[in-house]
């Protein structure tokens, strides 16, 4: 019987115990149609551009922007009268609260919902909202962890049900309704679908229904590199914890794969890969160019797993599931920085040149002129070798052309992309080595050869000393340049140049050297 299914595996983790079948779940999905759609409608399937042969989802169009409303209703539509009446209880850093949330006041009953103090206030707020007097939230421990075995014994004690967030039947069956509305939309066979996997609940539900369906459909499962929880598991025979997880795609940030759901990947999952976070970028990217949508970093695992492979794959009609667009605001700095990287469009350079005047325009001068500088690091920290850090977007290709020229040339490089002063723009300075400086904030057009147009026409007799850029999307580009020069004389001849004579710079304002000189 589904009921007796329906509760979660962390409760009946004995090996003796037989776990339900594939048909099993198959069945469950069957009968959660006929509760899920009492709170929300299906949502839709978008072809992803015109080109290519991939599908999205579009989970992110739910009411709590996300997938997770499909189990958390089906689950908790199974209570007993007396269940109802306790109450339940469930973990989560974020989708899933919302989910049982949006359940407890439907169904009319409470939920005291555990959190890490570590989650942002936003998706707090957003489970007020969808549960109003119907949810208590209690923040606990900084982890996901801490708060599922605080929210645990909390409902052992209070012997209220607990709504676990992917290793129950009856929400892995929730899940799978989405894999219905593919199948109902119409678009023909899929011959390959990308699932992202954290705990494994939604893989298992989406790959259950789609194989059924398309019996030669190829299911593969999406992790992050440093996440991989369910390939280890189904490796080692059973699951296995990992030392550490990265938490950027916190959507899928699970240490341990679950016992019920490591069961069913074992059989229905074909193989796994994993995906970075810049990879992940990319396809954040990807979708916001295409559909001018901007998902978490979880929802946009499966379209970077398809972005990886596509080259082998493009031919081949395919499916990834946009599983939620939670995100924190504060977490889009990161993907535009990283998104280039994830795509093979941008690399950061790190040269090593003479340090005298005119040698960093001379860098630029002699190879540079044709190619996209987005980012530029440099401060003088050596009185004779400079080594400034040159962040470049241009096509795969171009890379290695690029490359060649800097060899035949004879200049010094390497590639410093993820070196960590650069991924924390730490840019060394040592005042020290500074006899009559000027530092001067500009702002210029964001347009090829703008900068090297000012930099030609007023700094031939100046060091450049420090260079911090970074473009940031806007039609002018702004950059903080400290010169040094020979003598006090020449400063002031150059301080009168920028400052008096009309430039191509829309604006030119000289910043005090108190502060930046404490920078070492």
């Amino acid at each position: 019987m589904l009921n007796d299914n329906a509760r979660s595996m962390s409760e009946s983790e004995n090996s003796h115990l037989t776990y339900p079948s594939v048909d099993d779940l198959f069945q469950a999905i069957l009968e959660a149609r006929q509760r899920v759609y009492e709170i929300a409608r299906p949502t839709p399937l978008h072809r992803l551009n015109g080109s290519d042969k991939i599908f999205i989802k579009r989970e992110d169009l739910s009411p709590i922007h996300a997938y997770k409303w499909r189990g958390a209703y089906n689950r908790m539509s199974l209570l007993s009268d007396k269940e109802m009446a306790e109450g339940v209880v469930c973990a989560s850093a974020g989708n899933h609260a919302q989910g049982v949330a949006l359940a407890a006041k439907a169904l009319g009953t409470r939920a005291e919902i555990f959190m890490p103090r570590s989650t942002p206030l936003m998706k707090q707020e957003a489970v007020r909202r969808l549960g109003g007097d119907s949810v208590n939230v209690r923040l606990e421990g900084d982890s996901y962890d801490d708060a599922s075995q605080a929210a645990h014994a909390f409902s052992e004690k209070e012997a209220r049900t607990f709504i676990h967030p992917y290793d129950d039947l009856a929400v892995m069956a929730g899940q799978g309704t989405l894999a219905d509305e593919v199948v109902m939309a119409g678009e023909g066979d899929f011959e390959i679908a990308y699932l992202q996997i954290g705990g494994g609940g939604m893989a298992a539900g989406v790959a259950c229904w789609l194989k059924r369906y398309y019996p030669s459909i190829e299911i593969v499962g999406v992790e992050g590199v440093e996440q991989a929880s369910m390939a280890a598991s189904i490796a080692a025979g059973s699951p296995v914890a990992l030392d550490y997880v990265d938490v950027f795609c916190d959507g899928t940030a699970v240490k341990k794969a679950g016992n019920l759901t490591s069961q069913f990947c074992r059989q229905l999952v074909d193989r796994f890969i994993t995906v970075t976070n810049a990879e992940v970028c990319a396809a954040i990217e990807l979708l916001w160019e295409s559909q001018r949508l901007i998902p978490e970093p979880a929802g946009a695992m499966g379209l970077a797993g398809w972005l990886k492979e596509k080259d082998s794959v493009q031919d081949k009609q395919a499916l990834a599931i946009i599983c939620g667009s939670n995100m924190d605001f504060g977490q889009l700095p990161y993907i535009v920085r990283h998104a280039g990287i994830g795509s093979a469009h941008r690399k950061y350079y790190r040269f090593r040149i003479p340090e005298r005047a005119g040698a960093l325009l001379h860098l630029l001068e002699t190879f540079l002129e044709s190619v996209n500088i987005i980012e530029f690091q440099h401060g003088l920290s050596n009185p004779t070798e400079a080594t400034p850090v040159i962040g470049i977007d241009a096509m795969p290709q171009q890379f290695s052309v690029l490359e060649r020229q800097l060899k035949n040339l004879g200049i010094a490089f390497e590639d410093a992309t993820g070196d960590e002063d650069v991924e924390f723009r730490i840019i060394h300075y040592d005042a020290s080595l500074i006899q009559y400086p000027c530092f001067i904030k500009i702002e210029f057009p964001e347009r090829a050869g703008a900068l090297h147009d000012f930099l030609l026409s007023n700094c031939q007799d100046a060091s450049i000393v420090y260079f911090n850029y970074s473009y940031t999307g806007e039609r002018v580009g702004r950059a903080l340049i400290g010169f040094d020069f020979q003598s006090e004389n020449s400063r002031a001849t150059f301080r009168e140049g920028v400052f008096n004579r009309e430039t191509i710079l829309r604006d030119v304002r000289e910043v005090s050297t108190n502060a930046l000189a404490r920078i070492v």
